[in-house]
């Protein structure tokens, strides 16, 4: 896949990929607009017949501080999405959401489950970027916390078609999580190596530490993925949600461990 912002650059690729620089894989392109905007996860629960918006959230690809460096899986990420407004909501449900499942249904290959639409927004329009069938990562710690116990009463009833009756039932609430990754990543990072000062962790319905990428050995939790933990926290505002969340990440004895500091600047 080329990215170009501008036509020179397209062009420039495109000669590299038709001069034989990519082998086989360059005998065929297609080109695409370049989509300008903002980008949120919307994520929606279909039963077949009925659809159910259950939340949004924007996540951190980039590995470094202010969104530089390699992509990753997600270094954090914020729930709700500000720019998912009411507005952009039912514009997204009206023109891309229900359309989808209702010309599914009509081929006769209704859909059932979770709805992760990838839309990016400007001027108050979304855009279809792409769909997945899950939950995304790290966007679904922040969507449980704010779920809580409704998550699966919901779930339950997507699997038994009665989404119709379903409503969600949101705190006025913000949650953020922030990845703990080994040094190194995305590229090559050291497995086994031992984190502390987990025991001493809140867990409630405010404050949570997930476990991504561990193992227990000898009595010790060790790190063994490239994203470890995700340390996820619910407050009144963003910020406070943030300030719960690094607190948590603070308390972590994990020297071989590293995580971006700025997760939710955008929104802050």
């Amino acid at each position: 896949v080329i990215i170009a912002e501008t036509v020179a650059e397209a062009e420039a690729a495109i000669d590299d990929m038709f001069g034989g620089a990519f082998g086989g894989a360059g005998a065929e392109v297609v080109i695409e607009e370049f989509m300008q905007g903002e980008e949120a996860s919307f994520f929606v629960l279909c039963d077949g017949t009925d659809v159910l918006p259950i939340g949004t959230a924007q996540d951190h690809k980039r590995v470094g501080e202010g969104d530089t460096g390699p992509n990753t899986g997600g270094m954090g990420a914020y729930s709700p999405a500000p720019v998912m407004s009411d507005a952009v909501i039912a514009k997204a449900m009206n023109e891309i959401i229900k359309p989808t499942m209702a010309e599914m249904a009509n081929r006769g290959t209704p859909f059932q489950g979770i709805l992760f639409a990838g839309l990016m927004i400007e001027n108050g329009q979304p855009r279809l970027v792409e769909y997945n069938v899950r939950f995304g990562d790290p966007e679904c710690q922040v969507l449980m916390m704010r779920l809580g116990g409704q998550a699966f009463d919901l779930l339950h009833a997507c699997a038994e078609g009665r989404l119709a009756e379903a409503r969600v039932n949101w705190a006025d609430d913000h949650a953020l999580t922030v990845v703990l990754a080994a040094k190194g990543y995305p590229g090559s990072y050291a497995k086994g190596t031992v984190i502390q000062g987990l025991d001493g962790l809140p867990e409630d319905s405010f404050h949570m530490i997930f476990h991504a990428g561990t193992s227990e050995k000898d009595g010790q939790i060790t790190a063994t993925g490239g994203r470890v933990l995700n340390a996820t926290a619910r407050g009144a505002t963003l910020q406070e949600a943030r300030d719960k969340a690094y607190a948590m990440v603070d308390q972590v004895n994990w020297p071989d461990g590293f995580c971006r500091r700025d997760i939710g600047w955008r929104a802050l």
